[in-house]
């Protein structure tokens, strides 16, 4: 066991200093209005290290005082096990949203709505995948030896929905929707199956790239809840969309890399209500490698 956790080759391991962007946003729309819920001090700042096995960051949000901050725990993890599982997790709670609209009322900060996204997607690739996200990230020298390599997959995802206002999400604001989607509170719990196209390319002037698309459909357990009431949407249907991007500028001694990764969650509300729920991470990061310099 200490042989496959612990690298002792310092060629492999880099320190690296990073800033990021961090955001769970969310709306509620019909045909004609949308009003939409997004956080604030989404931004951070952090250290971290690599190696051919890891990369582990830690950053510290940047609040802006003159902004009402958001309360927020959020921890996003990718990781290809034994070359052909793609496993991604998610766990994010924030507090606090601007609240947004496209039927002219302004915008007001809410400190009452509270928004809670648990998630797993897994995907079985059809080839092995032969590179690895640590060294796309970390500036390391890649085994595959192709300047194209694409490969396919299938699999599931599960996640956990939820969000709540006192008293309510749209009581703040004179809106155009109807009663259905003034919501006290949200929760979903759905499954379903996803399939994707994971790609790695060799660009030249010592450029890697990586794009990622992985679209999905599911069933979800809905449960709004009203101020006077509550009722289960008789539509199940759930889709879903992840895609990543991905570059890295790999020197001797240095590296830059960045990526930018989406999720989207759309499903039916009924009532001619929809919700979507959009997941963004991105990340510029630039790396020291440790080592000789022979």
């Amino acid at each position: 066991m200490d042989s496959l956790l612990v690298d002792r080759d310092i060629e492999n391991y880099s320190l690296r200093i990073f800033s990021n962007f961090k955001v769970n946003k969310f709306s509620i729309s019909d045909d004609e209005s949308k009003s939409k819920f997004v956080p604030n001090n989404r931004y951070g700042l952090g250290l971290g290290f690599a190696n051919k096995k890891i990369i582990l960051d830690i950053a510290v949000n940047i609040k802006n005082p003159n902004k009402e901050k958001t309360s927020r725990f959020d921890l996003q993890a990718t990781t290809i096990l034994k070359d052909k599982n793609y496993v991604k997790i998610y766990t994010q709670v924030y507090k606090g949203f601007n609240a947004k609209n496209n039927f002219d009322e302004p915008t007001v900060f809410r400190d009452d709505i509270k928004s809670v996204s648990v998630g797993l997607n897994y995907m079985y690739m059809l080839d092995d995948i032969e590179f690895s996200y640590s060294l796309l990230k970390a500036g390391l020298a890649n085994k595959n030896h192709e300047n194209i390599f694409v490969t396919a997959g299938f699999g599931v995802f599960g996640s956990f929905d939820y969000f709540s206002a006192k008293p309510s999400i749209l009581s703040e604001i004179t809106n155009p929707f109807n009663e259905q989607a003034d919501i006290k509170r949200y929760q979903g719990l759905s499954f379903g199956v996803m399939a994707g196209v994971i790609s790695f390319f060799k660009l030249p002037e010592n450029i890697t790239a990586t794009v990622n698309i992985m679209p999905g459909v599911g069933l979800a357990d809905k449960k709004v809840t009203l101020q006077d009431g509550a009722y289960k949407p008789s539509n199940l249907m759930l889709y879903k969309l992840d895609f990543l991007i991905g570059l890295s500028y790999n020197l001797k001694r240095y590296y830059v890399s960045l990526s930018y990764n989406n999720g989207l969650y759309s499903t039916d509300l009924d009532y001619g209500n929809n919700y979507l729920l959009n997941l963004t991470k991105a990340k510029l990061a630039v790396g020291y490698k440790f080592g000789n310099r022979k």
